[in-house]
């Protein structure tokens, strides 16, 4: 845990002390993905904390998820995103571990604008590889942006293969919505939903898992920080019942 507990706050402060420049780019969410993309030769250094705590009769589980992100704007409409790594710190039963899980790379490509057009619209496809894992993901980015407000869903389909012989198949559906409104330029407040279904070997469907709550960005020279945090609205015991996530980045 003295990894976690150190990079938080140090993270935090760096990007809070640092001196204000140029206005970052849109990040309303940390779930939900916007259907639009950076601008052209702009670069975007992000860092994801996510939270996930279980409390449940086999004992308290607390589990912290890291990424290290560079997005690049290759053009006005297709953004890349390279995983420089994920990593996580689980504590459980008296135990920490930390596992480095895999790096990665991401392509959104914006086909209608959410704000000009009647809806806003976008694709997105991520790969990672790690240490016998290979994973596929593919998104439907929708937005509508009303004045200070804005809403977006994404639905997401991700294949995971896992195992020596990639021979473990998982699949998941999911869903997000996010719902947020412009209080300042540079603060914003929101709620967001969180919907996903496993589905072992591409067989028999998991029990729904469904989560909900709010989330806030703020905005100060060059620099972000997004947060939310979500409650489980289902009851089920093999899933987190609070997970909360950080994003804080620098834009060049």
């Amino acid at each position: 845990m003295k990894i976690s507990q150190l990079l938080i706050p140090a993270a935090l402060a760096a990007t809070i002390l640092t001196p204000p420049s140029v206005s970052a780019g849109e990040r309303r969410f940390t779930y939900t993905y916007e259907a639009t993309t950076a601008p052209k030769g702009t670069i975007e250094f992000e860092n994801w904390v996510t939270w996930k705590a279980s409390r449940g009769s086999g004992g308290n589980k607390n589990q912290f998820d890291f990424r290290h992100e560079l997005e690049f704007g290759l053009t006005d409409k297709l953004q890349l995103g390279l995983y420089l790594s994920d990593w996580s710190v689980t504590r459980s039963g008296g135990k920490t571990e930390s596992i480095w899980k895999n790096v990665g790379a991401e392509f959104i490509y914006n086909l209608t604008n959410p704000t000009t057009d009647f809806l806003g619209s976008a694709l997105y496809g991520e790969v990672k590889i790690g240490d016998e894992l290979f994973v596929l993901e593919g998104k439907l980015l929708l937005q509508k942006n009303f004045g200070p407000w804005v809403i977006a869903y994404n639905a997401t389909l991700e294949a995971e293969w896992e195992g020596a012989g990639y021979d473990e198949q998982v699949g998941e559906v999911k869903q997000t919505l996010g719902v947020s409104y412009q209080v300042s330029p540079n603060f914003t407040v929101g709620a967001e939903i969180f919907h996903e279904v496993v589905f072992e070997n591409w067989g028999d469907a998991s029990d729904h898992a469904l989560y909900a709550g709010p989330n806030a960005s703020v905005r100060f020279g060059r620099m972000f920080a997004t947060a939310t945090v979500l409650f489980q609205a289902t009851d089920l015991e093999d899933e987190p019942d609070v997970q909360s996530r950080l994003i804080f980045g620098i834009h060049f």
